[in-house]
């Protein structure tokens, strides 16, 4: 049992991993394993810690106490390493209004050095759905076109893995909709993907695994094949309160 553990090949790893600001303990000790290609979706109520604990994973902060390795590197060590393999989707699409969508996913490509940019760049439009609207300014488009813009950024350098801060975030039904087949077809690409999220219909139909995060701990973590979606929400609920 201990010999198959071993051979696991986890891209994120993280133990007793802690983050306090001041006297403010954000993760209070979390431990999570996240195997190469697979789709992990992680609940929690706000407050919870989930974006503290994406930032960290993101390289975006260090810290307080803990060990966290990201495609077996330290995250103390090489951290540039760490995020030439990392895209990142939160909530917020941080994407230049004034720019088209092509200059856009230019700019973010050339900051990783990419070869062939201008080609790279309309091949990422392209997988989302943006073609004809390429030399548009972001300031014309929707909520839900930004946020497909924000999937190009982040993939515009190939990244191993994706993490995804609240992307379900204002929304409509259509969007969401769009959105969620976008994801689909980033898991069947072998990536590693880690998305916290309220919206537990979306995330236990695309996850692997889904874990629950609750007053900065992980207090249920499962394969999704072995969790009751009609009983979730109950399931939550009864995690939360009682964490």
């Amino acid at each position: 049992m201990n010999n198959s553990l071993e051979k696991q090949d986890f891209d994120i790893k993280a133990e007793d991993l802690k983050k306090s600001y001041g006297n403010f303990e954000a993760l209070r000790g979390v431990d999570l394993s996240v195997k190469n290609g697979e789709f992990y979706t992680l609940f929690g109520p706000n407050g919870a810690g989930k974006t503290t604990l994406t930032k960290l994973l993101a390289t975006l902060t260090d810290p307080t106490s803990g060990k966290l390795s990201v495609l077996g590197i330290d995250v103390k060590k090489d951290v540039q390493k760490i995020r030439s393999t990392i895209g990142v989707i939160s909530h917020d699409p941080y994407l230049y209004e004034t720019l088209t969508a092509f200059e856009n996913i230019k700019f973010f490509g050339e900051l990783y050095g990419i070869a062939d940019i201008n080609e790279r760049a309309q091949s990422v439009i392209k997988q989302v759905g943006l073609e004809s609207r390429s030399n548009d300014l972001v300031r014309t488009f929707s909520r839900g076109m930004k946020q497909r813009l924000t999937v190009a950024r982040a993939i515009v350098h190939e990244p191993k893995i994706l993490l995804l801060d609240e992307p379900y975030t204002g929304l409509d039904q259509h969007g969401a909709q769009i959105f969620g087949e976008m994801l689909s077809q980033l898991k069947k690409q072998n990536r590693t993907i880690i998305m916290t999220t309220h919206n537990i219909d979306e995330g236990l139909d695309l996850s692997d695994r889904v874990g629950i995060l609750s007053k900065g701990k992980i207090v249920y973590d499962s394969p999704t094949s072995q969790t009751d979606p009609i009983n979730f929400k109950d399931l939550y609920i009864s995690k939360v309160e009682n964490s």
